[in-house]
């Protein structure tokens, strides 16, 4: 079974038993949480689009982790203007593996 949820602006493709990494949501480890914007539900034999939700359909996943990306760096420039300046960013991120797709 597939599903196609959205979270923090972004769309991910799951199915039970993944693990991926989304936006940061708020949860302690462990922790149950449902996502019920479902774009898309699914398998071999038969499949579901929403427009733009699937009604009554609704992922839940348990909160692996909660941490931070690798630090990506940045340079902000105006020419001629002798400014130059270097910054970095990490960005933070929840990991969570699917339990059930309903």
């Amino acid at each position: 079974m597939l599903a196609i949820i959205k979270t923090g602006g972004k769309q991910y493709k799951v199915a039970e038993g993944d693990k991926i990494k989304v936006e940061k949501i708020e949860g302690e480890d462990g922790s149950k949480i449902t996502f019920s914007e479902v774009l898309f539900v699914g398998d071999e034999k038969d499949a579901k689009v929403g427009t733009p939700l699937v009604e009554g359909a609704k992922v839940e996943a348990t909160i692996v982790k909660q941490g931070r990306h690798d630090k990506v760096w940045g340079i902000k420039h105006k020419a001629k203007k002798r400014y130059k300046v270097k910054f970095g960013h990490k960005q933070l991120f929840t990991e969570v593996e699917i339990n059930k797709i309903a």
